[in-house]
């Protein structure tokens, strides 16, 4: 399956997700920007992957996004790029994208075996891990790897191209 063809709609992931249930394997849910892809993200990805059997990401849309306060003229690559490459890794299964402010009605839509979310986040602080354990479901904080940060390589590209 190419990258493209991972991307999906919130309605055909429920049908994806129902199918899962139904067979007993477990759907891990994450979210976020994915802005430019490092290999802390793969580093993450791969360890939420391992939770269970399917992983779907939530991918920020560039609204979404922007109003995140990320800086100024975030996100510098569209929603449809960061989806392709984040399906492109190997540990995810699915993409798809969201709009709203946080993944809160997406995560209540599928309702998700595992619910993960970076290390700066505690698991009662999650959005949507009131309604994943409400399910009998499962909620983790995975811990970051140190060194990787979207925000600290665009502040070095752009040090670097105002010094070059």
């Amino acid at each position: 399956m190419n990258a493209r063809d991972k991307i999906k709609t919130w309605d055909e992931l429920r049908r994806i997700r129902a199918d899962a249930r139904g067979n007993g394997r477990k759907v891990v849910f994450t979210n976020g920007c994915f802005e430019i892809l490092h290999p802390g993200h793969v580093r993450y990805l791969e360890a939420a992957r391992a939770l269970g059997d399917i992983l779907v990401v939530a991918v920020n849309a560039d609204d979404s996004a922007r109003r995140l306060s990320k800086g100024a003229g975030r996100p510098y690559t569209s929603a449809a790029t960061r989806s392709e490459m984040v399906a492109a890794l190997t540990a995810v299964d699915y993409v798809t994208l969201f709009d709203q402010d946080t993944p809160r009605a997406l995560i209540a839509f599928l309702v998700p075996d595992v619910l993960v979310k970076g290390g700066d986040w505690r698991p009662e602080q999650i959005v949507g891990a009131a309604e994943v354990k409400a399910a009998g479901g499962e909620v983790r904080a995975l811990p970051f790897e140190p060194g990787f940060s979207t925000t600290a390589l665009i502040a070095k590209i752009q040090r670097t191209t105002q010094d070059g």
